[in-house]
């Protein structure tokens, strides 16, 4: 049987952009207070200016962390287990209710595209109180994929 060796693919921003716009599975990773992680599974997307972002709600735990730390990474993942992923670091802001209506419609463009009825979305946006985050990437690793080392291979 043959194995599968592992990959870390050095890329230029446009090619990670490439990637993050085609994936919408994330680990959004802020800081506790006390300095630990914490870990958040997500949905992003890209927006236009080539920025992760993350839907949420004001209260979560996320939000309240980025409100004290911009410092945000992101392990986006492919939608198979063992695709490729890529980490990115970054700086976070937090957009609230009014100014967080219109860049929602673009993430939520950014990942399923047109809604049948924007007017209902933005109002279903005000109703849930919803916020957005947005990383603007600073630094970023390689597209990597799990495996064995060539040498073991």
């Amino acid at each position: 049987m043959t194995r599968k060796i592992a990959t870390a693919d050095a890329v230029d921003f446009d090619q990670l952009a490439a990637f993050l716009r085609a994936r919408h599975r994330a680990i959004l990773v802020t800081g506790r207070a006390d300095g630990r992680p914490q870990l958040s599974p997500v949905t992003c997307g890209l927006d236009s200016q080539a920025r992760i972002v993350v839907s949420s709600y004001p209260r979560r735990a996320k939000i309240r962390n980025l409100r004290k730390d911009a410092r945000a990474s992101v392990c986006v993942l492919s939608d198979e287990w063992d695709g490729p992923w890529a980490q990115v670091d970054g700086s976070a802001e937090v957009l609230d209710l009014p100014d967080s209506v219109e860049p929602l419609v673009e993430y939520f463009r950014s990942i399923s595209g047109e809604h049948p009825d924007w007017d209902e979305y933005r109002e279903a946006m005000r109703r849930q109180g919803k916020s957005l985050i947005r990383v603007t990437i600073e630094h970023w690793g390689p597209i990597a994929t799990g495996g064995f080392p060539p040498e073991l291979a």
